[in-house]
C-alpha cells in the first residue's frame, strides 16, 4: 500500500507594517462551479485561497473563529494571482 504524502499548503507571513489594505467583499453566486489554484496550510484559523471561474481569479479569505467567508474583487487571473502572493508575503492583508 502506497502511502498518501501528507499535504500543507504554505503559510501567509504576518503582515509587514506598510502592507497593502484589501477591499473584502461577501462572497457572491455567480458561476456554479469555482476552482481553487491554490490555498495557504489549513492549520491556521484564516486560510486563503486563490480561485478561479467564468474566466476570473479572485482570492477567498475563510476566517473560521469568526465563521465568516469573504472576497476580492473579481479580475484578471494574473491579478487575483499577484494578489494571493502580496498575501503570502505579508505584503497585502
Amino acid at each position: 500500500m502506497t502511502a498518501i504524502p501528507d499535504f500543507h499548503g504554505p503559510h501567509a507571513e504576518p503582515p509587514l507594517p506598510e502592507h497593502a489594505t484589501l477591499t473584502w467583499y461577501d462572497p457572491t453566486l455567480r458561476p456554479p462551479r469555482i476552482r481553487v489554484i491554490s490555498h495557504t496550510c489549513e492549520c491556521r484559523d484564516t486560510t486563503y485561497e486563490l480561485c478561479a471561474a467564468a474566466g476570473q481569479g479572485f482570492v477567498r479569505r475563510t476566517d473560521r473563529e469568526k465563521q465568516t467567508v469573504h472576497e476580492t474583487a473579481w479580475t484578471l487571473t494574473a491579478t487575483a494571482r499577484r494578489i494571493f502572493q502580496q498575501i503570502l508575503h505579508g505584503e497585502a492583508r
